[in-house]
């Protein structure tokens, strides 16, 4: 094989050529850019120490965004991930599912408890109807599944239980959640922890 033909099939050659490439067009873009920036005085330069403070509070700044982010992005999704890890503990082998079952739908209920203290009521309310859910697929009344509705839920427990309202506190309420710009108070809370309270107490 001559060199020729290893430089045009060589993974290495064509990615260098590529970095060359885009090193290229930034630094036109860059160039085109500086073009429109108003003339500077003679002589004039930014203090190091200015320079340094500057880049300090950007990478600062930057790093508080981050964490902000992550900050709510758990907030949203802890209760789901729970949810998620208490499922994949159901497996045979893991744990009994006894023990699986206690440990899912009381640590949703201790999130609950915890988001309430927090005054989240929102999120208070969310771990109550998913504990709610866990405890609909441990007793086999309405297995979880992705693609069902609140309405479907509902439509299920209508045929299955004879003391629907506890039920459709919750349902209701999640579908507020999720499809209105109603602000969950302590009052709704309440009211879900009761309803809860009363679905366990009919179930177990």
């Amino acid at each position: 094989m001559t060199t020729d033909a290893f430089e045009q099939t060589n993974w290495v050659w064509q990615f260098s050529l590529f970095q060359q490439q885009v090193g290229e067009w930034i630094e036109y873009q860059f160039s085109r850019f500086q073009k429109t920036l108003p003339e500077l005085p003679p002589g004039w330069s930014i203090n190091p120490w200015l320079g340094e403070l500057l880049n300090i509070l950007f990478w600062l700044g930057l790093g508080l965004f981050v964490v902000w982010i992550g900050w709510r992005l758990w907030q949203e999704f802890n209760p789901y991930i729970y949810a998620w890890l208490n499922a994949m503990s159901n497996s045979p082998g893991f744990r009994t599912k006894a023990d699986s079952r206690e440990t899912s739908i009381a640590l949703l209920l201790n999130q609950a408890q915890e988001f309430h203290q927090q005054y989240n009521y929102t999120e208070a309310c969310r771990c109550v109807y998913l504990a709610m859910l866990q405890q609909l697929h441990e007793q086999a009344i309405a297995h979880q599944q992705p693609s069902r509705t609140d309405g479907e839920y509902l439509q299920l427990l209508k045929s299955s239980v004879t003391l629907i309202q506890p039920y459709q506190i919750l349902i209701n309420t999640h579908e507020q959640l999720c499809f209105s710009e109603h602000e969950m108070l302590a009052e709704n809370y309440q009211q879900c922890w009761q309803a809860y309270q009363q679905i366990f107490q009919r179930l177990s």
